[in-house]
Parts: C-alpha cells; sequence; structure tokens
C-alpha cells in the first residue's frame, strides 16, 4: 500500500520526490501505529545512514563530470575514436564515446553535452541522427543505470551491502552485451528515420587547439574505473601491504578524490585556467545532483522505516514463498515502479527498500542484485519520463516514432541486462 501511495504521489500528484518518501514514511508509521518520535527517529536515521557514506561520492562524480564536460575532453574522445574507427564504423565510435564519457558524466549532462556532437557527425556523413545517436545514447543509459560512481548504482551498492569494485568489474562485463544489442544491431532497423533534428540544440564545438590532449582526456574520465579495478584485482590476486594499499586506494571517497584532483589539474590548471575558475565551476556542479541526493535521502528513510515497523520481515516472508529468481524478482519489481513513475533512480531506490534488509537470505550475489536491480529501472522508458521528451524534442521525432525508438531501446537494454546477470550468476556466488 506504501509503494502505491508513493507511486500515486510521485506520478499521479507530481509531488517533490523527497517530500513523498518522508509523506509514505509518516503513513506507514500511522498506519502500523508506531509513536510520532519513533517514526521521525526512524525518517532522520535512514537519511543519515544512506547519505553518510554516499554524499562525497555523489559529489566528486559530478564534479569530475562537470571537468569533462566543460574542459571539452568529451569532444576529443569522441574525435579521437571517429578518427580512429572510420566513417564505415562511425556508430561504434560514437557507442564507446558514450561509454567512456558516460561513465563520469551524470545522465542529463551527457545527454545534453552528446547529442549535439551526433548532429555534427550526422551532418558530415549525411547519416541520420537517430541511426547515429541511438548506440551513443545506449551507453549513456547503461553507465548511468548500472555503474558506480553513478548516484543510483552506488546507492545499490550500499543497499544492498555490495563491493563497489566487483560491482564494477561484474557491471562492465554485462554492461558490453546489453549496449551492442540497443545499440549498433537495434539501429540497423532505424535508418528510415531520416528528420532533421531540431535546429534550436545545435551547438558549435570548441575548436580543436582549445581541447585538451587524447591521453589526457581518456585518463581523466577513466581514472575511477582504472582506480577501482585495478585495486580489486590486486586484492583478489595479491597479498601483503600490496592488499593493504589497495584496500586504501580502492575507498570509493579515496577513488573519487584522486579522480577529481586529478580532473583539477589536468582539465583544468594545466590548460591555463585559474584556480578561481576551475573552483566556480565545480560549485555549480553541485546544484546538478542537489535533487538526487534529497531522492536517496527519502530512500534511506523508508528502508528504515520498513526494517524498524518490521514489515522488511513480512515482505520477506512473502518474496520466499514466492520462489522466484532473486535477480528476476529485483529486476520486476524495479520495472514496475519505473514504468509507473517514470524515474530509474526512484525505481533502484524503492526496489532496494524493499529487498536490502533481506538480500543476505536470497542466497544471490549482492553485486548481481545491484545490476539486476539497475536494468529494470531503464525499463521500457515513456511518456512519464524526463529522457522520452528529451530524446523527442532533440531529434525532432513524433510521440509514436520515439516509442519506436527511444522505448525500444531502453527496454532492450534492460531485458539484455538481466539475461546477463541470470547467466552471470551460474559462476557467480
Amino acid at each position: 500500500m506504501s509503494i502505491l501511495l508513493l507511486v500515486l504521489l510521485v506520478a499521479g500528484l507530481r509531488l517533490n520526490t523527497f517530500i513523498a518518501f518522508l509523506v509514505v514514511c509518516l503513513f506507514m508509521g500511522l498506519a502500523l501505529r508506531m509513536d510520532i518520535h519513533t517514526i521521525t527517529q526512524s525518517i532522520t536515521t535512514g537519511i543519515g545512514k544512506t547519505l553518510g557514506g554516499l554524499v562525497s561520492i555523489i559529489v566528486f562524480g559530478s564534479m569530475l563530470g562537470k571537468l569533462v564536460a566543460e574542459s571539452g575532453a568529451a569532444q576529443r574522445i569522441a574525435n579521437g575514436l571517429m578518427h580512429l574507427f572510420g566513417r564505415k564504423y562511425i556508430q561504434w565510435s560514437l557507442m564507446l564515446t558514450g561509454f567512456i564519457v558516460g561513465i563520469p558524466l551524470f545522465y542529463n549532462i551527457g545527454f545534453v553535452l552528446m547529442v549535439p556532437l551526433i548532429f555534427t557527425v550526422a551532418a558530415r556523413t549525411k547519416l541520420p541522427a537517430v541511426y547515429l545517436g541511438i548506440p551513443m545514447l545506449a551507453s549513456l543509459s547503461v553507465t548511468h543505470g548500472y555503474l558506480p560512481p553513478h548516484p543510483s548504482p552506488t546507492a545499490l551498492v550500499g543497499a544492498f551491502g555490495a563491493n563497489m569494485g566487483m560491482t564494477l568489474m561484474y557491471g562492465l562485463i554485462v554492461a558490453i552485451p546489453a549496449i551492442i544489442a540497443a545499440g549498433p544491431i537495434f539501429s540497423r532497423f532505424l535508418r528510415g528515420y531520416k528528420q532533421e533534428p531540431a535546429a534550436l540544440f545545435h551547438i558549435e564545438p570548441i575548436p580543436d587547439e582549445k581541447l585538451p590532449g587524447m591521453a589526457e582526456s581518456l585518463f581523466a574520465a577513466l581514472l575511477p574505473v582504472i582506480l577501482l579495478a585495478g585495486t580489486t584485482i590486486i586484492k583478489l590476486v595479491g597479498h601483503g601491504v600490496w592488499v593493504k594499499i589497495a584496500d586504501w586506494l580502492g575507498d570509493p571517497i579515496i577513488v573519487m578524490l584522486i579522480a577529481v584532483l586529478n580532473g583539477i589539474y589536468l582539465l583544468g590548471l594545466k590548460r591555463g585556467l585559474s584556480m578561481k575558475t576551475v573552483m566556480k565551476s565545480l560549485d555549480e556542479s553541485i546544484k546538478d545532483v542537489s535533487p538526487i541526493i534529497l531522492i536517496i535521502g527519502g530512500s534511506g528513510a523508508l528502508t528504515q522505516m520498513l526494517m524498524d515497523s518490521k514489515v522488511s520481515d513480512i515482505i520477506a516472508q512473502g518474496m520466499m514463498s514466492t520462489h522466484m529468481n532473486p535477480l528476476l524478482l529485483a529486476w520486476s519489481l524495479a520495472a514496475l515502479v519505473r514504468v509507473a513513475v517514470g524515474s530509474a533512480t526512484i525505481a533502484g531506490l524503492t526496489t532496494a527498500a524493499m529487498l536490502g534488509p533481506m538480500v543476505g537470505t536470497l542466497g544471490v550475489n549482492p553485486c548481481l542484485m545491484v545490476l539486476a536491480t539497475g536494468a529494470g529501472s531503464l525499463m521500457f522508458s515513456h511518456v512519464n519520463d524526463g529522457g522520452f521528451w528529451l530524446f523527442k524534442e532533440y531529434f525532432n521525432l513524433s510521440v509514436k516514432d520515439t516509442f519506436k525508438t527511444w522505448s525500444v531501446m531502453e527496454t532492450i537494454v534492460s531485458v539484455v541486462g538481466l539475461i546477463g546477470c541470470l547467466i552471470l550468476s551460474i559462476f557467480v556466488h
């Protein structure tokens, strides 16, 4: 009942998501005849526990994304990959660009940043913008839904008690087939969409002489992945002092701090920008994530209420009696909330609130639970999702054509991601 109320408040009444989470918590507590002070204590504890370890990571991620976006590093990466792959494999270069750039960039920022590049390439090659754009946007969507340090996967790692480095490594394995299926393979059927993109969204690219170098751009964008994956491998195969060093350097907060400091130098100070200018840009980046931080905090309050009210135990018993595969269960719940509410972040976090407290009893790798939930949270984007309208307006499509392109792409990403998790669960316990 509480989850239905959440859907009604967010999707029906368009209430602010953070406020909606708190209203649902109050409703749940009062319905269960909990003392008001106990309810507010649960809310406060849930917000604090959830945000305590996440705020730094999310803010650092936003800062790194801002540096990559404004410095032109993303444009340099795209130019270099297109030159490397050539016109014949132009889609693959754009897909890989979206994947690399999508790791540090939040989805909406990555979308707005990369779509003008797609239009520029479409004008040069005389290929349809939709045909070129879907592979890149599939990459952005997958990194947003599956991979830390993006806010939702990062929060899911905490909720399910997963290891961030291992989640990233498994996520890369699952992400590759999902992106290829939804990108270059699916887009083969989209050559007939020859609509001219909306002229309003054409942006002049930064001149090449003002762009950072290719090596610097790649290193700055991928440093979080390099550190998380590298230290995870060292901890698996190393021993002694190397494991201790890897354990320290692999802490997500340390990883993101190093990545931001590296970005400040490589993409800012080294290019002649003043410290004041760089810091102003980083200050502005925090505004981009403040709504996400509140949503994550609200989901933490709901999680704590489910635990303190013992509702999570009832849910656990009900889930166990269904005998459904836990990964399929997580994916299905996230997909249902996604279709109802429209937000991938809310879908993932609401699912984690229900399943997180019982993940230890489900007999499944928590890293795969993160990925299955993330995949489900991307299912069938439609008219209640802001991304649906962004794609429609930028690519100048009708609502019907947006369903046939964007919505199908998101569905493929979600379903292939679930299949990848199920296959991986055979080998990972």
